[in-house]
């Protein structure tokens, strides 16, 4: 499948790429897809959650009142999950949600992501280019160009651009990477994905793999 690229002001250049059949039009797998997806936003929680249970209560065992004749429920320490200020009855514990996953899987999700994205035509590709200062007004220019400032889109860099990513920081619906940081959540999550030339070379190359 060839794409044309386009230059910043949206444009053609003359110039098509062809999008490799073995990144962008393979046999995708929605399975392979979840399992990822489902990795990556697992990686994104902390897991440092807490509460005391009664034996981390700081407090007297004693026990507070006799066992009969009260007319009430019989009760040992203070520090029992019935009354106010003890313990808690199952409460969450700090732990670790990273979960494990074949590399071969990953990929293939990643490729899966992409061909599903070439089949909805919501790939473009644009020319290498850069900021000499940051400003968030060139950058929303460039979307407007592209058609995609009211959409969530992705913007795949070959390189780091420091200058490119701050200007897009402050836009809420727009998100500049670098290939080497392209997931498959980033993909789905978008609903237009803007690959530069260098981007483009570098990702087929490492996903053909």
């Amino acid at each position: 499948m060839k794409v044309a690229v386009l230059d910043i002001k949206g444009k053609e250049t003359g110039r098509k790429v062809e999008l490799s059949k073995e990144v962008f039009g393979i046999e995708p797998s929605e399975h392979a897809i979840y399992l990822d997806v489902k990795q990556y936003l697992a990686h994104q929680r902390q897991g440092n959650h807490k509460a005391k249970e009664r034996g981390e209560i700081a407090g007297s065992t004693r026990k507070i009142k006799k066992q009969k004749g009260t007319g009430t429920a019989r009760a040992g320490s203070i520090k029992s999950p019935v009354f106010r200020g003890g313990g808690r009855i199952f409460g969450p514990r700090v732990r670790d949600y990273q979960q494990k996953l074949n590399k071969n899987v990953k990929r293939l999700a990643r490729k899966s992501a992409l061909t599903i994205k070439s089949n909805e035509k919501a790939i473009t590709v644009v020319e290498d280019f850069s900021f000499e200062a940051p400003k968030t007004k060139d950058f929303k220019a460039i979307l407007s160009s592209l058609g995609i400032e009211s959409k969530k889109s992705l913007i795949v860099l070959g390189d780091a651009n420091n200058n490119v990513y701050l200007s897009s920081r402050n836009l809420e619906r727009s998100e500049v990477i670098t290939s080497s940081e392209l997931n498959t959540y980033k993909i789905v999550n978008a609903n237009n994905v803007v690959f530069t030339e260098s981007a483009l070379e570098g990702i087929e190359s490492n996903f053909k793999k």
